[in-house]
């Protein structure tokens, strides 16, 4: 099985697979029902400081990533994602969702990666 990223409001909407949001904040002008989720891990996402302080800047990244990767270190909500990803690989393809227009500088590519190294995928 197979381990993704996709932006949230990107259509078709791929169902075939274990969907799991990863941002703070539930994305603009989605209802509940069309995410069609297996479930939120809004705890995964950036703190709201650091997010504020990205505000999605390109420049920025790095140093973001920098500071996420230190967030998630003692982020429970990581190890459960972890858990998780590991157990539904097994049944079906894994995918991460997030709702920044931005597809390259995001905190699901920086989780993507994390997973793909500690799961050795």
């Amino acid at each position: 099985m197979e381990l993704k990223v996709e932006r949230i409001y990107t259509k078709p909407v791929d169902l075939n697979g274990y969907r799991i949001l990863v941002d703070r904040l539930w994305p603009r002008g989605i209802s509940k029902v069309n995410a069609h989720l297996d479930i939120w891990l809004k705890e995964v996402g950036p703190s709201t400081e650091l997010r504020k302080w990205f505000g999605h800047d390109p420049a920025k990244y790095d140093e973001f990533k920098s500071r996420y990767l230190k967030e998630l270190a003692t982020n429970p909500a990581y190890q459960q994602l972890k858990k998780l990803v590991s157990q539904e690989l097994t049944k079906h393809n894994v995918i991460l969702l997030y709702g920044a227009k931005d597809e390259r500088h995001n905190q699901a590519v920086i989780l993507y990666h994390q997973l793909v190294t500690a799961l050795n995928l």
